[in-house]
C-alpha cells in the first residue's frame, strides 16, 4: 500500500465517535432552547467543562455552562444562562457564538475568546474567568468580519499570540497576530489558506485550542467544501513550530473527521462537523474532541494521543 493510503487509513481510523453521541441535546436542557453546539472545552479539577453555544427560539446565541465528571455522561447543565449579550454593547446585541478556551498560565485564569455579533459584523472579543461562574470582559480585539479566534497559552519572544479567521476580499483563511497586552494587535500573519479543489478549498477556520506537544502546536481546523447539495464542513489537522508559531511545519492533506452519522448530516444544517473544543490526558494516552453537530447538537469523538501525534508527524511537509 502507498504512504497516501497508508496515511489516508490512518485519518480515517483517528478519532471514534462515542457511542453514546450525542452527548447534549436541546432534549436535555432546563430552559427553551433551540439548538445547543460548539463548546469550548478544558479541564476544571475533577471535571470537564463545556462552555456551550445555546441559540435561543428568537435565532440569538448565549453561553451556558455543562460539566461532567466523566467527559461523556452525568452533565450538570446551570439553570440558566451563563454567559449572555450585553446589550450596553455595540458588538454583542445579537447573541455570543461558538467560544474557545485555554488556561492563561501566566495569569492563572482562563482566557474565553467567542464571537460578538451585532449590525456591524461578527467580531472577536475575549473574556476571563477562573472559575466559570464569574466572568470579566475585556472587549472585541479585532475589527469586523472576523471569527473562530483562540490565544495560545503563553506568550512568544513576550507578546501574546491570536490565532483567528478574518475575512478579507471575500476569502477567508486563517491568521495569527500578535499582542504585549491582550489590547492591541499587529503584525498579523496569513498562517493556513484555504486550497483550491480540495475538501477545505471553500473556507478555513480554527477548530479547539492549540495542543502543546513536543514535536509543536498541533492545530486543529475546519474547512469548507462547496457541493451542489450545500457545504460540508469537516476537519483537519496542521502542525507549528513550538516556539515560532507562524511557521506552519505540517498540514493533512486529508480531513480526519467529516460528517457521517445521521446526527451530523442532518440538522439546522446538514453535513456538518464543527470541532471547538478539546481535552488531553497524556498521562492516560486520551483525547476527547468536542464538537457542534449539524448546529444541533454537541457529540465527542476520542482518539489516543500518541497515535495522533504520529499522524500529524506523517503529514507532509509545509515547505
Amino acid at each position: 500500500m502507498s504512504d497516501l493510503l497508508l496515511r489516508q487509513e490512518k485519518a480515517n481510523k483517528l478519532f471514534k465517535r462515542y457511542e453514546g453521541n450525542p452527548i447534549l441535546t436541546p432534549g436535555n436542557w432546563p430552559y427553551p432552547a433551540n439548538a445547543v453546539f460548539n463548546p469550548g472545552a478544558v479541564k476544571l479539577n475533577n471535571d470537564t467543562v463545556l462552555l456551550i453555544r445555546v441559540e435561543d427560539m428568537r435565532g440569538f446565541s448565549h453561553l451556558t455552562v455543562a460539566r461532567s465528571e466523566d467527559g461523556f455522561t452525568n452533565w450538570r447543565i446551570d439553570s440558566t444562562p451563563t454567559f449572555v449579550a450585553d446589550q450596553n454593547s455595540r458588538e454583542e446585541k445579537w447573541g455570543l457564538e461558538d467560544p474557545r478556551m485555554i488556561w492563561l498560565e501566566e495569569q492563572k485564569q482562563f482566557a474565553i475568546t467567542y464571537t460578538s455579533f451585532s449590525v456591524g459584523g461578527p467580531v472577536v472579543s475575549l473574556a476571563i474567568t477562573k472559575n466559570f461562574r464569574n466572568y470579566a470582559r475585556l472587549g472585541a480585539l479585532l475589527p469586523p468580519e472576523d471569527k473562530d479566534a483562540c490565544l495560545f497559552p503563553r506568550r512568544f519572544r513576550g507578546r501574546f499570540a491570536l490565532i483567528h479567521r478574518p475575512i478579507v476580499r471575500g476569502e477567508a483563511h486563517i491568521w495569527l497576530s500578535f499582542s504585549p497586552d491582550l489590547k492591541h494587535w499587529g503584525d498579523h500573519i496569513s498562517l493556513i489558506k484555504a486550497r483550491t479543489a480540495y475538501w477545505d478549498g471553500q473556507r478555513v477556520g480554527l477548530a479547539c485550542q492549540p495542543v502543546e506537544t513536543e514535536q509543536g502546536w498541533i492545530i486543529f481546523y475546519h474547512g469548507v467544501r462547496s457541493t451542489s447539495a450545500g457545504a460540508i464542513y469537516r476537519m483537519g489537522v496542521a502542525l507549528l513550530d513550538l516556539e515560532e508559531p507562524w511557521r506552519v511545519l505540517r498540514r493533512s492533506d486529508e480531513w480526519i473527521l467529516g460528517p457521517q452519522a445521521p446526527y451530523e448530516r442532518v440538522g439546522d444544517v446538514n453535513g456538518v462537523v464543527f470541532p471547538t473544543g478539546i481535552t488531553v490526558q497524556k498521562e492516560t494516552d486520551q483525547v476527547n474532541l468536542y464538537y457542534g453537530a449539524a448546529d444541533c447538537t454537541v457529540a465527542v469523538a476520542t482518539a489516543k494521543f500518541s497515535e495522533l501525534v504520529d499522524y500529524v508527524m506523517s503529514c507532509p511537509k509545509v515547505s
